[in-house]
């Protein structure tokens, strides 16, 4: 079973330990290993149990001192042990007045667009059981049905594609695969970012587009 980001009553809270002086000065209670941990998630995009393999097993270890730490910055902890990706995000305080470390820049329509695709490939990988495996061309091809929205020359339209692939690949959402020359592999990470409800919804909204694009004049 996933863990997502509740801790279960029948797991109670790590005990926080003496603290372990690493340099002069040093007041933290945080073991080495744990720190690593903590930045690894404030840096971001995610931690990824494939390609931080050292630092994974340290976060299972500690994974209660972590988000006790990232809970005093009003931050949570996001962690699928199945898909073994971890990150951060902003906590929901409702309507009490806590301080923003967090700052998310919105996504272009083009972005969105991508990412909603990511998912479905994503997803459909996932009941497979198989790597999540994408084309250049593939994601390419998915944003072209919305050209027409776009309401932008074709030089124009592949620079944004183009731009929108930068920035998924910037965030750590899909990686090159090593020696196969326009294949990405996509992020189990990307499974956490968007609820099943917000899939339909957006799912719901692109389609609507699509078929106007269709139906418009040629």
């Amino acid at each position: 079973m996933s863990e997502t980001d509740e801790v279960t009553p029948d797991s109670p809270a790590e005990e926080s330990p003496e603290p372990t002086a690493l340099f002069g000065g040093d007041s933290g209670r945080l073991p080495l290993e744990a720190r690593r941990v903590l930045v690894q998630l404030l840096i971001g995009p995610s931690l990824d149990g494939r390609c931080h393999g050292h630092l994974w097993p340290a976060l299972l270890q500690h994974r209660d001192l972590v988000r006790s730490r990232l809970n005093d910055l009003c931050l949570d902890l996001v962690l699928d042990a199945d898909r073994q990706v971890a990150f951060v995000r902003q906590a929901d305080t409702g309507d009490l007045e806590a301080p923003i470390l967090l700052r998310r820049a919105p996504l272009t329509f083009l972005e969105s667009a991508l990412l909603l695709f990511l998912r479905g490939q994503l997803a459909d990988a996932e009941l497979r059981g198989e790597r999540a495996v994408v084309s250049l061309e593939e994601m390419m091809a998915h944003m072209q049905l919305y050209e027409r929205q776009l309401n932008t020359d074709p030089a124009g339209f592949e620079r944004r594609a183009r731009a929108a692939i930068e920035k998924v690949k910037k965030n750590s959402l899909i990686g090159a695969i090593r020696n196969s020359e326009g294949r990405f592999e996509i992020s189990p990470t990307l499974g956490l970012l968007f609820s099943a409800e917000q899939v339909a919804w957006l799912s719901q909204v692109y389609a609507r587009l699509r078929a106007a694009k269709q139906d418009g004049p040629s």
